[in-house]
């Protein structure tokens, strides 16, 4: 901690000289002195569980604006903002993403790459010829059920069930996995995706 001596010396000779002056202008000398002190800039990377929460329902909310565009303006449309959502949450842009869909085989079960990623979304690509469109499906609900979520540092990992109710109200449960971490700019990026259905005697 630094202190100004001269500017403190100052307003406790103006206290003792004239007890009746207001305490504010005291305030406002002591206050004056630290103006010209840089501020320090803080870089806090840490991931909150709220941060968490919405990348989730993000990504939820993102699998039904891919299947209402698609049921409303075609794929062509629904591959675009594919696109986008693709780019915006997934971490493809830092390097290889663990991808592995609920509904792949090999040997193109993981989709480390944002091309093959595309591809599971919304299909339309010869080099995954079993690909049909996951996200085309008629998506209009997805509800997340967490059944843990562990943080450190500027890394989250999920795991829990994800209900994602179709047009016609049938639902489909899977398991699922993600790992969160935070870029340079602050936004959580999927770098781990783990999708399976739940296993059945």
């Amino acid at each position: 901690m630094r202190i100004n001596l001269s500017v403190t010396a100052a307003a406790m000779a103006l206290l003792a000289a004239t007890p009746s002056i207001a305490q504010a202008q005291v305030n406002n000398i002591i206050l004056n002195s630290n103006s010209s002190t840089p501020s320090t800039s803080v870089v806090n990377m840490t991931i909150t569980e709220s941060e968490v929460l919405a990348a989730q329902k993000a990504w939820g909310d993102a699998l039904v604006a891919i299947s209402t565009t698609y049921d409303q303006k075609g794929k062509a449309a629904a591959k675009a903002l594919a696109e986008k959502i693709i780019d915006q949450a997934y971490g493809y842009q830092m390097g290889a993403v663990l991808f592995k869909p609920t509904l792949t085989k090999a040997p193109q079960t993981f989709r480390t790459t944002r091309q093959g990623a595309l591809a599971y979304f919304v299909g339309d690509d010869s080099s995954f010829p079993n690909d049909t469109g996951f996200a085309l499906n008629g998506w209009r609900k997805v509800e997340i059920r967490n059944a843990e979520i562990f943080i450190v540092g500027n890394v989250a990992t999920t795991m829990g069930n994800v209900l994602i109710t179709d047009k016609t109200g049938k639902v489909t449960t899977v398991d699922k996995t993600w790992k969160f971490i935070k870029d340079t700019n602050g936004k959580l990026r999927i770098v781990v995706h783990h999708s399976s259905l739940p296993y059945k005697d």
